[in-house]
């Protein structure tokens, strides 16, 4: 590794990789960690420099201003421009990842060499960006520096102008819009604003740009790039300057929103300090583009640097960075809830520095910026008004301070200060390397988690360095005389005034002492102190059991969710996927938390692990009003802390006396006697003018409650998730949501995915009194005394059942926030990071404004049926005496349908096992019989064109190729399973999917020793032939884990880095230990008997940049294997997608939320990830949009089971189609839904040798079902008068929506998934056949080919 390092890449710009500083040599080996892929990345063979995100970038780069959302759904009615609350789609559509760094000189020295050092690093830094379909337009590259006065001052003269007063001169970067007339007016409206302001403007200066080397896409939107000079007139001091011109670009750019080039109109800086140069560029570029950097005259003693790989494929000129403060590496995954609090607190945000001209200079934030514009806004703000830029940065994106053991005992002032801005601030939570300056200090800072590399050293010359890895710049060790690497939540800071170079603790303490805050914390912060849980219940079993009908409990949510959490303090799991309706696609009533998924992290920011990252997470929350974050005081800390969100009765009872707060309790119910239409949005409309007057009245905390002595069959409760969300979103839209806390006091929220609910729309903690009294009910029954005297359960009391609860639901918080990559429950809270899929544009825009719910759905009406559907049950006299078992989670005769049923899995098995075609037709007609199921389901095929004979279509051998099975591990199902269904793909050139469990070599050669249908080599399996080879074509990779070896690499096919798994996406896998026999612990290298749960997929992929590595890696080990990267369908999959195949990768796999899975939490299963027709549609769509379609070949999984669901997908834009669950069941399975305790009927999913012997299948039933599966698209074709599968791939035209009824509404919305963007420009048989993406020429080869390099074994 060291020896590669001392290569330098051969590049068409030579002169950049070199410093001409005399003191520095050439050494790159010696640093701590040194980065394999920056080495491996960066080394390369012409123009290119490696960099395998330029070798195959084929995305159309285009400026857009207007935001297009890139295949979201565009039908679905969306906000307004003046809309208050941050809307998902147009946040989604903006990510992006980074490499950063920034030189500044000790002591304040401007020199031309910072410049050029900079270019130098920039240009190493092309491996972190990705660029345009042209090869040329990038990303995004920038440079901010000091201003270079002697350069403007030079550009002066020459014009006749006289020397620029460099203390009272304001210079602006400014992108005008291209158009004559346009800019013209656009020149018109800064002119006018700064004449208003008494601000002379002294001149328009053109950047000097050379725009022949701008790619061809990135030179169409190129915006006229020009320098302002203004002189500030009336103030003195750099901050006052500073803060005027701050005014006018912000009342210019509220000036220019209602111009129809408002949205061309941009200001990379506007400063007395600094200024920034950037561009849709790639790094080795910008120098060249920009001519002004390549001038001696242009000096600075810092500079920042910037490389941009935007996920969103469509990036624009002003998303390029640095920012106007920040240089940002990440992505902040709370922004949705950040950018809802920053306009929140718009109203309360006042400071003497103003002088009342807050209202002026608002919004705060812009939800169709990106993250990184929105986050450097909030900075700005700040330090505008007053904090220095450490202190904003520590206030911002705060360290993981509690349980610090340096910080805690050494510089408790720091926790301190922390403590007392967490209840004013929310972090902006994710992944982030910041480097920052406003003139004067240059710095940079790490997440709590540290997700994001970050070097740095000083010279002897005093010069220091910040890198987002090493190798930057040429480096001589014996000069360098500090160095070291940020850790998590760490900072370090240059002050260029004084000289000094502060390290973490350093900065921090000197913040932390300018107030005396742990003063202020003492008089006026307050603990809510834990108190004991009921002892007993506080009705009787009949008021219990009305209560549970009345709010929706089930019989399954109480013995398989509550009861479970009682007696063991952690989330039932469970197996299998959720193959049962939607819930409005649903013929039983599902409460309103069914309609949410949670969002999850995949490729551009890295989920966490909520055991390997606990200390830096944290459940801790504020009660209480939220002061003027803009002004400091002993006022602002007066708040009460609580440890988690999960309140008991006591609890509750204790803030509700406390008179700081003012409580208000605000009954949420709803009146029918006057009838149900209208009654709930009236209710809604009272609780919230409730809540209204409540705040205006003093109250800092507002209970909503649906507890009740005595329930009232005309008064039903609001659903209180709908109740929470509405008073949440009235209050920001008011301008008073941080005055107030809102508390949930609710009979309906039992398990961790509603709570997750309640506080992501709003609540800061949840009293769940009815799960409680169940618990406690549970406790006290007959049934479980005797269990637990009879040793066959655990003994638990009746407070320890309780606390089991409370421990279980946080446990599950913290991993439903680690799907996201969040840390902190406070960022989490009115985050919104959910989707909502059916629910209409009423209930979203009033209650969960900014969600995406692209389907439509219910209105407030239906809804209020829906809710009185289980609520007159507790009224009824017909109703049962004991709960109603809905059958959502295991299926049941009479329950809910499940789409992998007792009858359909004996269909299969008489068609497969007896070869029989009518017996498959009666499959067939089964499916086509069920109840609508799927979104699909809610469509039909249509065709102008006339049938065609069968004949005449494209044969079942060709169609099979296309077809492969889901990534099942080895572990999870048994051997015997694995192997048939390997066996059974080879024969028909198919592909089977290894999964995460390895692969026995044993496998990777043909049969050759079959007789009778018996092999020696595999004696366990039946029914084989000569020839067979049980080697599975497709072998996963999950983070490098569990039998991933360069051996089991190069036997594939293909290659498929698991990001996400549609059972639970966000989570890694989970095989019990019971699994892990001898012969699976030596697979994964493991230990018999160990559970093997492993973090997130993608927990070692921390970026895009990472993921491209990855691939890049995969690539170089076998050239021959394609590489897959495996996806689960959201909102936004289409950026995603768009990023990953920027990153050079040949397949992209789409998976529904509905796969299976070997052992998952239950919430995880029922609540995670969206339908794949939506996934794959905005995938396609977005593709195509950016002409990346061709690139990759689009493979979907998710509950397939006929020709029907692959013409579908088809149609949709599939190239290849996954079959999970169903590929088990032809060879077996039976669907008992137990894979998790190993005790599977049949040994499909068990580990226990008895049970194996029981194995019933052969590779021939596989064979049979995926070839009928074949005639049937084969049939279909014809029936459409097509002859092959190619002629409708992306042909969204040949479906419709079907007439047919679903009980719960008819406002659903399909538009979207037949709507069409275009084809692609070639055939899906010669994308899926095209050679795999190569690395190019790469170091390894030179040295492989190299006759004197000797190999030694």
């Amino acid at each position: 590794m060291a020896f590669q390092s001392l290569f330098i890449p051969t590049t068409t710009t030579p002169q950049l990789l070199y410093s001409n500083n005399k003191n520095k040599g050439i050494v790159f080996g010696d640093f701590v960690g040194l980065s394999k892929k920056t080495r491996r990345r960066k080394i390369g063979i012409g123009s290119n420099r490696g960099s395998l995100v330029n070798k195959w970038c084929t995305v159309r780069s285009v400026l857009q201003f207007e935001g297009k959302n890139n295949g979201l759904n565009k039908k679905i009615k969306k906000k307004s421009d003046d809309s208050k609350v941050a809307n998902l789609e147009d946040i989604i559509a903006e990510r992006g990842a980074c490499g950063v760094g920034f030189i500044a000189n000790l002591d304040n020295k401007a020199t031309h060499e910072i410049v050029k050092d900079s270019l130098t690093a920039l240009g190493c830094m092309e491996h972190r960006g990705g660029c345009g379909a042209d090869n040329d337009s990038g990303d995004g590259s920038g440079l901010m520096t000091l201003i270079p006065w002697d350069l403007f001052n030079n550009w002066a003269n020459k014009q006749g102008l006289a020397s620029l007063d460099k203390s009272h001169t304001g210079v602006g970067m400014v992108f005008l819009p291209k158009d004559d007339d346009s800019m013209k007016q656009a020149k018109r409206v800064i002119i006018d604003i700064f004449k208003q302001e008494g601000l002379e403007v002294l001149g328009w200066r053109p950047v000097p740009v050379n725009a022949s080397i701008v790619g061809y896409f990135a030179k169409e939107t190129m915006p006229n790039i020009q320098q302002v000079f203004v002189k500030v007139l009336k103030e003195e001091g750099v901050g006052d300057i500073e803060r005027e011109l701050y005014i006018c670009r912000k009342l210019i750019e509220k000036a220019a929103k209602s111009e129809m080039w408002g949205d061309e109109l941009y200001f990379c800086s506007l400063s007395n300090q600094t200024i920034v140069y950037k561009g849709m560029l790639r790094s080795e570029a910008l120098g060249q583009f920009y001519s002004d950097l390549q001038s001696d005259l242009y000096k600075s003693s810092f500079a920042i640097y910037h490389r941009r790989y935007s996920t969103n494929t469509s990036p624009r000129w002003p998303l390029a960075q640095p920012m106007r403060f920040l240089g940002h590496n990440g992505e902040i995954n709370t922004i949705q809830g950040n950018l809802n609090w920053m306009q929140s607190r718009e109203t309360s945000l006042k400071s003497p520095v103003w002088h009342g001209r807050e209202n002026e200079i608002r919004p705060y934030g812009n939800p169709r910026a990106s993250d990184s514009a929105n986050l450097d806004s909030a900075a700005e703000l700040l330090i505008r008004s007053g904090r220095n830029p450490e202190a904003a940065l520590m206030i911002l994106v705060p360290e993981a301070y509690k349980n610090h053991p340096t910080l805690m005992i050494k510089y408790p002032e720091v926790v301190d200060f922390y403590d007392y801005y967490k209840g004013q601030m929310e972090a902006w939570d994710g992944p982030a390397l910041l480097l920052f300056s406003d003139g004067k200090t240059v710095g940079a800072c790490l997440d709590r988690n540290g997700l994001r590399p970050a070097r740095y050293w000083r010279t002897v010359d005093n010069v220091v360095y910040v890198a987002s890895e090493v190798g930057v710049l040429p480096m001589d060790e014996s000069k360098v005389t500090m160095k070291g690497r940020l850790g998590p939540g760490m900072m370090i800071t240059v002050d260029l005034q004084d000289g000094q170079v502060y390290e973490n603790t350093e900065v921090k303490k000197r913040v932390a002492l300018s107030h005396p805050y742990g003063k202020w914390l003492n008089e006026n912060m307050h603990t809510l102190k834990p108190v004991n849980f009921l002892s007993e219940t506080t009705m009787d079993n009949d008021a219990i059991l009305r209560h549970q009908q009345a709010f929706g409990y089930s019989s399954e949510d109480v013995q398989m969710v509550i009861e479970t959490m009682a007696a063991q303090g952690k989330e039932p799991t469970f197996c299998m996927g959720d193959d049962i309706p939607l819930a409005v696609l649903s013929q039983k009533p599902h409460i309103l938390y069914d309609y949410f998924k949670q969002r999850f992290a995949q490729v551009t920011n890295p989920a966490i692990d909520p055991l390997r990252e606990g200390l830096v997470m944290s459940l801790e929350v504020n009660i209480g009003k939220r002061g003027n974050i803009l002004e400091v005081g002993p006022e602002n800390a007066a708040q009460v802390i609580m440890s988690g969100p999960v309140l008991n009765e006591r609890e509750l009872e204790s803030l509700m006396k406390d008179p700081r707060l003012n409580p208000q309790i605000l009954p949420t119910f709803f009146d029918i006697r006057k009838g149900v239409d209208g009654s709930l949005e009236r209710a809604l409309q009272k609780l919230c003018e409730l809540a209204d007057d409540a705040v205006r009245n003093g109250s800092q905390l507002l209970i909503l409650s649906d507890r009740s002595e005595e329930l009232e069959p005309t008064r039903p409760a609001i659903p209180i998730l709908l109740a929470v969300g509405a008073v949440h979103q009235h209050l920001i839209q008011n301008g008073l949501r941080i005055s107030a806390s809102i508390v949930a006091d609710t009979a309906q929220c039992f398990s961790t995915h509603q709570f997750a609910c309640l506080i992501g729309y709003g609540a800061s903690a949840v009293c769940p009194h009815l799960a409680l009294e169940t618990c406690r009910q549970w406790r006290l029954s007959n049934k479980t005394v005797n269990l637990m005297r009879n040793g066959k359960m655990p003994t638990v009391t009746i407070e320890q059942a309780q606390r089991n609860f409370s421990k279980a639901v946080k446990s599950g918080l913290l991993k439903i926030l680690s799907k996201m990559g969040i840390s902190l429950l406070s960022s989490y809270c009115g985050a919104q990071i959910f989707e909502i899929y059916g629910l209409g544009s009423d209930i979203v825009d009033l209650a969960f404004c900014g969600s995406v719910s692209k389907i439509g759905g219910l209105s407030l009406d239906e809804l209020a049926r829906e809710t009185m559907s289980f609520w007159v049950k507790a009224f009824s006299e017909d109703t049962a005496k004991r709960l109603e078992n809905f059958g959502f989670i295991q299926f049941r005769p009479g329950g809910e349908y499940h789409g992998n049923n007792p009858e359909m899995s004996k269909l299969l098995h008489k068609a497969v096992r007896q070869k029989n075609e009518s017996a498959f037709t009666v499959y067939q007609q089964h499916l086509a019989n069920r109840p609508v199921n799927v979104l699909r389901d809610l469509l039909e095929f249509k065709s102008d064109r006339p049938s065609i004979p069968v004949g005449k279509v494209e044969s079942a051998a060709s169609i099979v190729q296309r077809f492969c099975t889901g990534g099942m591990s080895l572990g999870a199902i048994s051997r015997e399973t694995h192997e048939a269904i390997a066996i059974a793909m080879n024969r028909l050139c198919g592909k089977s999917n290894s999964g995460e469990g390895g692969e026995d070599p044993i496998r990777w050669s043909p049969l050759t020793d079959v007789v009778d249908g018996y092999s020696s080599t595999l004696p366990h399996l039946k029914g084989l032939q000569n020839g067979d080879t049980a080697t599975s074509a497709i072998k996963q990779v999950a983070s490098g884990r569990f039998g991933v070896t360069p051996t089991f690499l190069v036997n594939a096919d293909q290659l498929e880095i698991k990001i996400a798994q549609g059972a639970k996406p966000g989570e890694g896998g989970q095989l019990p230990g019971k699994k892990v026999s001898a012969y699976i612990a030596r697979l994964r290298n493991s230990k018999p008997g160990v559970p093997l749960i492993s973090p997130p997929p993608h927990h070692d992929i921390y970026s895009i940049e990472d993921l491209a590595q990855l691939i890049y890696d995969l690539h170089q080990v076998n050239p021959r294997a394609k590489v897959s990267v495996k996806l689960v369908a959201e909102a936004g999959i289409g950026t995603v997608a768009s990023g990953v195949a920027k990153g050079n990768a040949d397949i992209i796999q789409i998976s529904g939320h509905d796969g299976g899975t070997g052992a998952s939490p239950i919430s995880s299963i029922k609540h995670a990830g969206g339908p794949w027709e939506l996934g794959l549609t905005e995938t396609h769509q977005t593709l195509i949009e950016n002409g990346l379609r061709e690139r990759v070949t689009i493979r979907v999984d998710g509950g397939f089971k006929s020709g029907v669901d692959v013409l579908m997908a088809a149609a949709m834009g599939a190239d290849e189609y996954g079959f999970g669950s169903v590929a088990m069941i032809a060879t077996g399975c039976v669907m008992a839904r137990i894979c998790h305790t190993n005790n599977c009927p049949v040994g499909v999913a068990s580990q226990r040798e008895e049970l194996r012997a029981r194995f019933p299948g052969v590779p021939g039933d596989l064979v049979n079902f995926f070839l009928y599966v074949a005639e049937e698209v084969r049939g279909i074709l014809a029936q459409l008068g097509y002859d092959k599968l190619d002629d409708i791939i992306g042909r969204t035209e040949l479906l419709r929506p079907r007439s047919i009824s679903i009980v719960k509404t008819q406002q659903l919305d399909l538009s979207y998934i037949i709507s069409s963007v275009g084809l692609p420009k070639w055939s899906s048989t010669t994308i899926r056949t095209q050679d795999v993406h190569s690395n190019g020429a790469v170091l390894d080869d030179i040295l492989l080919s190299d006759p004197e390099v000797t190999f030694f074994s």
